[in-house]
């Protein structure tokens, strides 16, 4: 593909962009100079072929995705809506063979009810309603070329630091399923990195889907929003009613360098040495112990290897601070040393391997404060304190890892008794007592009444897949005591926060896995309807150019075309 040779050709084509002329020449309407749509036209088959160049690339990659889709229902109190019914997908996505998706739940091949019961009937299987989503990563997986579409220019804008072209991408008449919307553009290699719009292949379902730069030329699917309004729902479909989805990809580099980097670098590690004579023969309780501590580190190795258990990070840090702090004040020496981990998935659960605890991902996101996060914590060490259920030692055994992802969550069960959980309460409220976090337990107690509001409306959400929920069948919560003391809640005070918005804190690199907090601050409210609890919202992402020091090895297959 040539390249604008000068910078009078540059400004030749920025001319030709801002008339908002067509990506065909002949459609353009003042007609241009055969030279201006000539460069015009140079944007567009250079957008095409990446486009190809990237779908091609993405074969070497099988992320996790997931998908977490809520119907809402107008509220007359709020004159908002809140949610009404919830199903949850998660799956490992393959381009091989088209965009097919490998279910890692058992209980998902019964969801497809919440978008099925629509206006019109839903189309897919149950088994296949991951495949929709996982179709909205690309703009049309048939073909995206100058025949099957036309182009026309709108404007220049900025994603965060990418600047970026932004066309109105339109199917050819006879075209019928092909995609209808925007796309945005950005400007170095020409890689399509936004695409809002409908497919109709995908029942209309409208969509805003977003990709990152991971690696220098490297951009992958990595956010997905959706939304359907307008629809019918209930008896004779009466009642209006608003699907919205989140979709959520990472996990790219467990197929990728990320392994060969790391293990590069422990080659080099100067930390790593022979400590064969300075150990000394342990004792049988240090036996046992250390064998304990093998197998919950077998499992954590095994979930993280999976794509389920974020690798070490900043978020863990944050996690354990506040476990040293209950430690601390409580006079607590725990030995092994008690650690923390973030389990990836959206579901709210906290569970502890071990003397790992581990809260997923979903339940830091919707927590409203750090006394809300010290009482989930609190609840877990309570277990751990008390000796319940220590982690199976069967898992020590190599071999028990050699297990498929897809039997992973529903094989690892980290789940108490009732008479535990009720013990564990009793025990988490002793360490709270004397803690810093004391004087602000009733903001933990509006998370539960909050979670206790919704669980019948949203219980995909609130059902736990490995350890335990925060509210289970019949409502029965655990930290009861603490929502009973809690005040009452107002959901019509603005200054009355309860629970957060889905994806509010935790920032999931598509890349590796790694989390990290996000950065902005609040904003102050309008209006109730602004607060959405646990609610789904959409995704306006912060683009930037990735200055990784290590491109992935894939990256030949997503360059930019050739000079």
């Amino acid at each position: 593909m040539l390249r604008l040779k000068s910078i009078a050709s540059s400004i030749l084509l920025v001319t030709c962009l801002t008339t908002g002329s067509s990506g065909r020449s002949q459609d353009t309407a003042p007609q241009l100079a055969d030279e201006t749509a000539t460069g015009l036209d140079q944007v567009i088959r250079r957008v095409v072929t990446r486009e190809k160049s990237l779908v091609e690339g993405l074969r070497n990659y099988n992320p996790i995705i997931e998908t977490y889709i809520q119907r809402q229902v107008p509220d007359e109190g709020s004159g908002g809506a809140v949610p009404r019914e919830d199903e949850y997908l998660l799956g490992r996505l393959d381009w091989q063979k088209g965009v097919k998706t490998k279910p890692l739940l058992r209980d998902q091949w019964k969801a497809g009810a919440i978008l099925g019961s629509m206006s019109q009937p839903f189309p897919f299987q149950a088994d296949h309603l991951l495949d929709v989503f996982a179709g909205m990563t690309l703009v049309d997986k048939a073909s995206f070329d100058e025949k099957r579409y036309a182009f026309r220019y709108v404007r220049r804008e900025f994603l965060g630091e990418v600047r970026c072209l932004v066309f109105e991408v339109t199917p050819e008449r006879k075209v019928r399923d092909g995609f209808s919307g925007r796309i945005w553009v950005e400007d170095k290699d020409y890689t399509i990195v936004r695409f809002n719009g409908v497919n109709a292949s995908r029942q209309n379902l409208h969509f805003d889907s977003w990709r990152l730069n991971v690696r220098p030329g490297l951009w992958v699917p990595a956010y997905v929003y959706t939304e359907d309004s307008d629809q019918g729902y209930g008896f004779m479909k009466r009642k209006p009613s608003r699907a919205k989805a989140q979709t959520r990809l990472w996990g790219y580099s467990l197929t990728g360098a990320g392994r060969k980097e790391e293990f590069t670098a422990v080659l080099v590690d100067p930390a790593v040495r022979d400590r064969s004579d300075s150990d000394k023969q342990a004792s049988p309780l240090r036996s046992q112990r250390a064998w304990e501590r093998q197998a919950e580190d077998n499992v954590l190795e095994r979930l993280e290897a999976a794509g389920l258990l974020a690798p070490e990070g900043e978020v863990d840090k944050v996690l354990k601070t506040v476990v040293t702090n209950l430690e601390i004040t409580n006079n607590l020496d725990i030995d092994p040393e008690v650690r923390c981990r973030v389990l990836l998935t959206s579901p709210l659960e906290a569970f502890s391997v071990g003397h790992t605890i581990v809260l997923s991902r979903g339940l830091i996101d919707v927590l409203p404060d750090e006394a809300s996060l010290a009482a989930m914590l609190a609840h877990e060490l309570g277990h751990i304190l008390l000796g319940h259920q220590p982690i199976d030692t069967k898992y020590a055994f190599s071999d028990r890892m050699l297990v498929p992802d897809s039997e992973l969550l529903d094989g690892f069960r980290f789940r108490r008794k009732p008479g535990e959980e009720s013990a564990a309460d009793l025990k988490a409220m002793e360490i709270l007592k004397p803690s810093p976090y004391k004087d602000k337990l009733g903001n933990a107690g509006l998370f539960l009444r909050a979670v206790a509001m919704r669980v019948k409306q949203l219980p995909n959400l609130i059902q736990a897949h490995m350890g335990d929920g925060i509210a289970r069948e019949g409502g029965t919560l655990r930290m009861s005591d603490l929502m009973n003391s809690a005040p009452k809640l107002e959901v019509e005070r603005i200054d009355q926060i309860a629970a957060l918005p889905l994806g509010t804190r935790v920032d999931v690199d598509p890349w590796s896995g790694r989390l990290q907090l996000m950065k902005s601050g609040p904003l102050a409210l309008i209006s109730a309807r602004e607060k959405m609890p646990l609610e789904v919202t959409p995704f306006m992402l912060y683009l930037t150019y990735s200055q990784a020091a290590n491109d992935s090895p894939a990256r030949s297959s997503l360059n930019p075309p050739p000079p």
